[in-house]
């Protein structure tokens, strides 16, 4: 694996642990894809650094958890939104 790529990885992780930060977000912030955010931390994190993939999983499976919560709470204030107008 190419060095820039570790490198990318664990910025991507310790992004994602310190702001709770969604894949979206992290993929947005770094400027690739959704996919590649991903594949980062869950294959080939695990390689580099076990125990920062075990963290940076644990944020991800919370933020996986409440992700039906944040949808319900984006489409509500659309619609409250669209009422004021």
């Amino acid at each position: 694996m190419k060095d820039y790529i570790e490198e990318r990885a664990v910025e991507i992780a310790n992004y994602i642990i310190e702001n709770s930060a969604t894949v979206r977000q992290t993929a947005k912030r770094f400027g690739v894809s959704k996919s590649t955010v991903h594949k980062d931390v869950t294959e080939r994190l695990i390689q580099i650094n076990p125990g920062l993939a075990g963290r940076t999983r644990a944020v991800l499976d919370v933020n996986k958890s409440e992700r039906h919560i944040r949808g319900g709470m984006a489409t509500r204030e659309k619609y409250l939104h669209r009422r004021a107008i």
